[in-house]
């Protein structure tokens, strides 16, 4: 057998994308590939296999940027007001209430 035919590195189960780079990269990063994964699937010049397996790295990097911007929505707050209209304080703020 060629090393032609060697598709996954010996440390992978077959077919298992690889991610565990993932949780280290900023959410930039990330997204920036993601971006990549998707142009090139929307594109359709993938074959299937790798479709499949940029699709789940995609999946993962996917969730990786929900993750970092939770994290960021509970860092960031908002400035709270009395019923005067003056500042007390500050609270987390909920992208819900609009």
């Amino acid at each position: 057998m060629s090393s032609a035919h060697k598709a996954h590195a010996p440390d992978r189960k077959a077919g298992a994308p690889d991610v565990g780079d993932i949780k280290e990269m900023t959410f930039e990063r990330a997204l920036k590939e993601l971006e990549v994964i998707v142009g090139r699937l929307e594109r359709g010049d993938v074959e299937l296999e790798e479709s499949i397996a940029i699709y789940e790295r995609g999946e993962a990097l996917k969730l990786h940027c929900d993750h970092l911007l939770k994290q960021a929505e509970a860092k960031v707050e908002k400035l709270a007001l009395d019923a005067s209209g003056n500042p007390r304080g500050t609270e987390a703020l909920d992208p819900q209430a609009r």
